[in-house]
């Protein structure tokens, strides 16, 4: 996407872009976060915070005194405000402004998700402390798919809410998200620091999850998001429970995202970066933080939510993060990496990380491009998050899904008649699943078990196993869906029942 703002900054165009991105779902106002960023100096941390913190306390004074839905929505876009204000300030974790925006922040939001259904705080039983998040339950009866989702290096649970959460709730998903070791809430509370063996955060949280008769056990997804995107199926490789993951935006080997700016080989960088002492690396990092506004900010959050003294021994730390001990290859599930063809993190000098971390994989895998001309080339997809919640969540339809439905509609409106027979049909012949890129031929691999193939009416169907939920509008009259064969990543095409299912190649 064109950078529209901060030209010169690449990190203050992607966050304006990524709060723009949650105007999708309610957390911000396309109008106040471009007012809010033109009062932003471009690399001026201090201003950023300023301006940010402005509008948030502002709007949230309004909130606080008006009627009860203008104040569910005026408190929910403070909070993704009073987010941002800090989000630059951590090189110094001493700053007092960094708690006093996250303590106004999240009371915000707090009190604004009150007034919407099924959505509760959470505390989740962790070691020596509890895992903060929530918990989004969908409408109706029975037992529900549920998705866990989870952000990456520096977001945080509240915005999950905007993502995904919401979305996958009104598709009839139960969803928990929490903050992990080195998210927000566990950093401002707790001190705990980012760990690679997320298998052993996970492993809690799914505890704490299927102890709820609502949630079905055997459906059950991983979703992470930036980082996540490596934390995420990392788990899934020792978690046999999960029924699926997702990995948004594909991770490969994290610290490549760093290297990738110094003037040494890769293996060279982190091997030094690992050493006793290494002064020669000390000025080299300090080289390209002068250069580069990305690495600057990485490295000073790098270092936040490591709880590492020194740029050198956050990169050494950050290479702990990466599938080179071939332990992708040990996920079982069926995976969906993301990627953005144009992302700002990730190196693609050769191959870019979800391309690599998709080639590793041995399980069921698709690879899913988001493009420009989508307005979801940039890293997680923030000008596309509707497009992104459709895509993964009818990807989730197709994989998980359909084991259960039967179930799901008893507990809904009876189904009877024409349209319940077509579905009994496409049930019985399910279509293969083929994953779009406009640069890569398809090649046959084995077809998936059929229960994970199994159709689903697309969006202008409205499902009658579907429970109604909160936020539905009235069913409108059924349309024709058109399934077709395209280039684009934009859709998943529908191919004759006889042909085996094509995956993209790495």
């Amino acid at each position: 996407m064109k950078q529209l703002m901060f030209h010169d900054d690449p990190p203050f165009w992607f966050e304006t872009l990524r709060n723009l991105g949650l105007a999708a779902y309610g957390g911000s106002d396309v109008g106040e976060v471009i007012a809010t960023a033109s009062r932003v100096t471009p690399g001026d941390y201090d201003s950023w915070h300023d301006a940010w913190l402005s509008t948030a306390e502002r709007l949230e004074a309004e909130a606080r005194g008006s009627h009860p839905v203008s104040a569910r929505d005026g408190l929910l876009r403070a909070s993704s405000y009073y987010r941002a204000a800090e989000f630059f300030l951590h090189g110094h974790p001493e700053d007092p402004r960094i708690d006093h925006a996250y303590e106004r922040g999240v009371p915000c939001f707090r009190d604004a998700i009150a007034h919407f259904p099924g959505v509760t705080p959470v505390e989740i039983p962790y070691e020596d402390i509890v895992l903060h998040g929530y918990f989004c339950r969908a409408a109706g009866e029975g037992p529900r798919p549920a998705v866990v989702m989870h952000n990456g290096f520096d977001g945080a649970a509240e915005e999950l809410h905007f993502s995904g959460a919401l979305g996958g709730q009104e598709r009839g998903y139960h969803v928990l998200t929490f903050d992990g070791p080195g998210q927000p809430a566990a950093i401002h509370r707790d001190g705990a620091a980012f760990r690679p063996d997320w298998e052993n955060v996970v492993g809690p949280v799914l505890d704490f999850l299927t102890q709820d008769p609502g949630v079905d056990p055997a459906r059950t997804a991983l979703l992470g998001v930036s980082l996540g995107g490596y934390l995420a199926p990392r788990a899934a490789a020792y978690e046999p429970r999960l029924a699926a993951v997702v990995s948004l935006d594909g991770v490969f080997d994290a610290v490549s995202a760093l290297t990738a700016h110094l003037p040494l080989p890769h293996e060279e960088a982190v091997r030094r970066a690992a050493a006793e002492h290494g002064e020669e690396l000390d000025r080299l990092i300090a080289d390209a933080r002068a250069r580069s506004p990305i690495l600057r900010w990485a490295f000073d959050h790098g270092r936040y939510v490591t709880r590492t003294s020194n740029d050198r021994e956050f990169l050494a730390e950050y290479a702990r993060y990466s599938f080179e001990d071939g332990s992708a290859g040990k996920i079982t599930c069926p995976v969906l990496v993301c990627e953005a063809t144009d992302d700002l993190f990730c190196s693609t000098a050769e191959e870019s990380d979800p391309r690599k971390l998709y080639r590793h994989l041995t399980a069921p895998k698709t690879l899913l491009s988001f493009t420009e001309e989508e307005g979801g080339d940039a890293h997680c997809h923030p000008g596309a998050l509707r497009l992104a919640v459709a895509r993964i969540f009818d990807w989730l339809d197709d994989t998980i899904r359909p084991v259960s439905r039967h179930a799901e509609r008893s507990a809904a409106a009876p189904v009877c008649g024409r349209r319940s027979r077509a579905r009994a049909a496409a049930h019985a012949n399910p279509p293969h699943i083929i994953p779009g890129g406009r640069d890569r031929p398809k090649t046959k691999e084995a077809p998936w078990p059929s229960a994970q193939n199994a159709r689903t009416p697309c969006a202008t169907e409205k499902p009658s196993w579907l429970p109604p939920t909160p936020f539905s509008r009235p069913a409108a009259a059924p349309t024709a869906c058109r399934w077709t064969t395209s280039r684009r990543p934009r859709v998943w095409a529908r191919a004759p029942s006889s042909a085996a299912s094509a995956t993209a190649p790495a």
